[in-house]
């Protein structure tokens, strides 16, 4: 009986076993070159990215996007935009398009979608390829279902700011994340109408952004394997957002949906379905996605799997609140394993701890609003913590262990204010 590989951790430890072992197909990448970029992360920790806090990384403009990025809404970080957390107070559980972050590894591509086609393929299909149109996409059985992308270095500037560690990639703070409702036809149906058949192992979706270049290696376009259990239980292809056709910057006219999976696996304009027999492996499925380090093996640990726990306030750094004033504080927690079920703030730097009043039933694959209201009686510099706790019992930790790409970061995070 095949192993279930609907689980991430073990889906990409048996593909890194299986390609190691040369039992797996590189898709579309050199296998000297997937070589030469792994000896890099190993080496280096970084493939071909920006030293968190570096100004290379804040960057002066995002190129490329579509809608607006107003700095009351976002950071502006590489090719990326990331939402600022204090721009969700009071907008309810769904994220709205103009506040959801944008994650780029190029540009944003305008694609009509009375232009756009989504072609399947491979050797695991009963006939030859089958091409899909956008409305021949919505006449499929429609779902709808509310889930959060996050990106999987969401969080890393705390590896320096809080503990000192150097990392690379994006400086992230809280906000590369959004939940969204989202509509679209099940990938188990369209794989199905191709004529997917029992050889099938891999299904690896491809998006039409322009291709990637990392350390001198052009990677082609972005495109992560999915194992075909994932594939045929709960994957979406998905055509609307919050209600409306799905925005250029979001991955529109068409992109997959992955519950639970790391954002990578999320892949934006969709344009390309390969269904293979055999194992695939592209540079998105491990050699990008995996810890190095002093606390790592020195080959890099297993790719990475879910998203870890987190907790924000909807409240911009450093702000300064009026004392003997009662101040409703606000924000959201969420976790890649479990609903989030307990949030505790401390208003002391983390002395004392409250537990917070939850406004949303804890549901997994979303995030929980919460609040506590705070009197401050002195004034001063301090810091506010929140924490949460999900329903497998795992509670944000006080430090995160480091890795030097700075990865799943999921410690308390000291949000500093000062009463006045």
């Amino acid at each position: 009986m095949p192993a279930d590989l609907s689980d991430e951790s073990r889906y990409d430890r048996v593909r890194l076993r299986q390609w190691a072992r040369g039992r797996a197909r590189s898709a579309g990448v050199d296998r000297r070159d997937l070589l030469k970029l792994f000896a890099a992360g190993a080496a280096a920790g970084s493939l071909g990215a920006v030293a968190a806090g570096s100004a290379a990384a804040a960057g002066p403009a995002v190129p490329g996007t579509v809608k607006p990025l107003p700095p009351e809404l976002f950071t502006l970080r590489g090719t990326n935009a990331e939402t600022n957390f204090a721009a969700l107070r009071g907008t309810g559980p769904l994220t709205p398009v103009d506040r959801f972050f944008v994650r780029n590894h190029t540009v944003t591509p305008r694609i009509a979608a009375a232009d756009w086609r989504l072609r399947v393929w491979g050797d695991a299909l009963a006939g030859g390829p089958v091409e899909f149109s956008y409305d021949r996409l919505r006449s499929l059985p429609a779902v709808e279902r509310t889930l959060f992308i996050e990106c999987a270095g969401n969080g890393r500037s705390f590896y320096t700011t809080q503990q000192g560690q150097q990392v690379t990639g994006t400086a992230w703070t809280l906000g590369a994340i959004g939940v969204a409702r989202w509509r679209g036809a099940r990938l188990s149906d369209v794989l199905r109408r191709a004529g997917v058949t029992r050889a099938a192992v891999d299904v690896l979706p491809r998006g039409l952004d322009d291709e990637v270049v990392a350390n001198g290696v052009n990677l082609g376009r972005v495109r992560r394997p999915l194992p075909v259990s994932k594939a045929l239980d709960d994957v979406i292809v998905a055509y609307e957002m919050n209600g409306e056709p799905l925005p250029p910057d979001h991955g529109g006219p068409v992109r997959v949906v992955v519950p639970d999976w790391v954002g990578i696996s999320s892949i934006k304009w969709v344009g390309d379905l390969e269904v293979s027999a055999q194992a695939l492996y592209t540079p998105w499925n491990t050699d990008l996605y995996r810890l190095f380090g002093p606390d790592h093996p020195a080959e890099g640990s297993a790719p990475l799997t879910r998203q870890t726990l987190k907790s924000a306030f909807e409240l911009e750094a450093g702000a300064r609140i009026p004392v003997h004033r009662t101040r409703l504080l606000t924000g959201r927690s969420w976790s890649g394993a479990a609903p989030v079920h307990r949030v505790e703030v401390s208003t002391d730097g983390g002395a004392r701890w409250q537990r917070a009043r939850l406004h949303d039933a804890p549901r997994r694959g979303s995030w929980v609003r919460w609040s506590l209201p705070w009197t401050p009686r002195a004034t001063g510099a301090t810091a506010l913590l929140a924490r949460a706790t999900d329903a497998t019992g795992r509670t944000q930790p006080a430090a995160s262990t480091p890795n030097t790409q700075g990865y799943l970061f999921d410690a308390v995070v000291r949000h500093p204010v000062t009463v006045v």
